[in-house]
């Protein structure tokens, strides 16, 4: 596999594979490193990639798997989920802070799931991969990645309800 063909296939697939270490990794720094360090892996393995029936889920796949190696050696203290997507139209000075406070404390929620749920949700909820995707990337069944994301969407559901019930009595 030549150069250019190697830079056509993995260049859509890049910025998701970024997207998936900035989620685990936090620091953009350590994302931008594991993005680069996955991309040379699949380099090193370019003569084989054609053998996969989906590319971009063995990239995900690597990339998720290398993150995982970094946290578990420790490399990467300085952990925090920093991951807004939200874009608003004209909108009051207020509504952009509350809508800015939500997110954070969604991220916040989120950065207290286990590992697995925090995966799942990156993939599900943001890159927007199918099901079927998510359990090659996983692999896991698609039964049990639903019965995961419905346990990781009550928690964040549950978390936020309580804080905006936070200071109101309910008879």
């Amino acid at each position: 596999m030549k150069q250019h063909t190697f830079i056509n296939l993995m260049k859509p697939v890049q910025d998701k594979m970024y997207r998936l270490a900035l989620r685990l990794l936090v620091s953009k720094e350590a994302a931008e490193d594991a993005t680069q360090e996955v991309m040379l892996k699949l380099w090193s393995r370019k003569e084989k990639l054609s053998s996969y029936n989906n590319v971009e889920a063995f990239a995900m796949t690597v990339t998720k798997n290398h993150c995982l190696d970094q946290l578990k050696l420790k490399q990467n203290n300085n952990l925090r989920i920093v991951h807004s997507n939200y874009e608003c139209g004209e909108s009051s000075l207020q509504h952009k802070v509350e809508v800015q406070d939500d997110l954070n404390w969604v991220q916040k929620i989120i950065s207290n799931l286990p590992e697995q749920q925090k995966i799942l949700i990156q993939l599900r909820e943001v890159e927007q991969y199918e099901y079927e995707e998510i359990a090659e990337m996983t692999e896991m069944n698609e039964t049990a990645i639903r019965v995961a994301l419905s346990r990781a969407r009550k928690k964040i559901r549950e978390e936020m309800l309580k804080r905006h019930r936070y200071g109101i009595k309910s008879n």
